[in-house]
């Protein structure tokens, strides 16, 4: 067992004068010092040992190990004081690595693109807060306490009568009751509804609105408004119509489709087969909503749309999952970037 422990300590003393490298140094303390190495096997065998012989052999395992563990960190620091040397002789003068360039969200890409087209009309942006009352959600926008209409959007209430808003048509009243006529903006920002999350649907997601307020201003202005952001959004070569729906704050409303663009209006799992695409509500202003903000409805008229965000940038994109744009998976905002 001596000759073993003397055989075994010219090895490490041989082996400790072989380390080159972090690597190297890695594989010293695996073979030697792990707890299943060469020095514990040797421990290991200790029980094997005549008693008389046992206090002599623990003795010299013993040194062997603190040998070992000697060796191990004057290597290990020799490595460090050498890695640090080197880095005086780093060619300062050579190009810097170039780091990965983030870029906007698809959301926020998105919400750019359509504020361009809008401002080039003449409409300017407006915003108002997340955090809105019960008047301005509900009861300014023609949504009477008992309305059937406010099941429409189920609401995150914080207490009574304070909620997180369900669309950005808030910022219209807002904006109305600080400014008179005439009025060109666009409101876009984040809403919050109730919903459960699919593939479709969200409980937070971002919309924009629209709202011009004149006098004489005709569903005509709105339909040509409308036709020619869709034609530079989506391009030129796309068809249109309007369809008559219902909203609390707009008489008469409409939903306007556009012909697929991915089809071409043949039919397609994005359409539907239909060979159409909902992209945004829309209609002149109720006026009650005008009364609400002490406009006279007999002297102005105007008309107000939105759309939601995300669902524009599923289209454009053809992203099949609402909840793809939430998660921020890296790889797929490359792809869109």
């Amino acid at each position: 067992m001596l000759e073993e422990i003397s055989k075994t300590r010219s090895e490490i003393e041989e082996a400790a004068g072989n380390i080159s490298s972090v690597d190297d140094l890695q594989a010293f303390r695996i073979t030697y010092l792990a707890r299943k190495g060469k020095i514990a096997g040797l421990f290991a065998r200790l029980r094997e040992v005549p008693p008389e012989q046992k206090r002599e052999i623990g003795q010299e395992l013993n040194a062997l190990r603190l040998f070992a563990e000697k060796l191990y960190k004057e290597r290990g620091k020799q490595l460090e004081t050498s890695r640090k040397g080197k880095k005086a002789f780093l060619d300062f003068t050579l190009p810097g690595r170039d780091l990965p360039i983030g870029h906007s969200h698809i959301v926020s890409q998105t919400i750019e693109d359509i504020q361009a087209i809008f401002i080039r009309m003449g409409f300017s942006v407006a915003a108002g807060p997340e955090l809105e009352s019960d008047y301005y959600n509900f009861e300014t926008l023609n949504f009477p306490p008992d309305h059937p209409a406010r099941d429409m959007q189920d609401t995150f209430f914080i207490e009574d009568r304070v909620l997180l808003r369900t669309h950005t048509s808030p910022v219209q009243i807002r904006l109305m009751e600080t400014r008179k006529p005439p009025i060109r903006a666009i409101m876009p920002g984040r809403c919050y509804r109730n919903e459960v999350i699919s593939a479709r649907s969200h409980v937070q997601f971002h919309q924009i609105e629209g709202l011009c307020v004149d006098h004489r201003v005709t569903f005509t202005d709105l339909k040509s408004t409308l036709v020619a952001f869709a034609r530079e959004f989506y391009g030129d070569s796309i068809a249109y119509r309007f369809r008559p729906s219902y909203f609390p704050f707009t008489e008469p409303s409409a939903e306007m489709d556009i012909s697929c663009f991915l089809c071409h209006g043949e039919g397609c799992r994005v359409c539907k087969y239909t060979g159409w695409l909902e992209i945004l509500g829309c209609g002149m202003v109720d006026p009650n909503v005008f009364k609400a903000v002490h406009y006279d409805p007999e002297e102005v008229t105007g008309f107000a749309f939105g759309m939601g965000i995300e669902r524009t940038a599923m289209l454009r994109h053809n992203i099949p999952d609402i909840r793809l744009i939430f998660e921020n998976d890296a790889r797929m905002l490359r792809q869109l970037g």
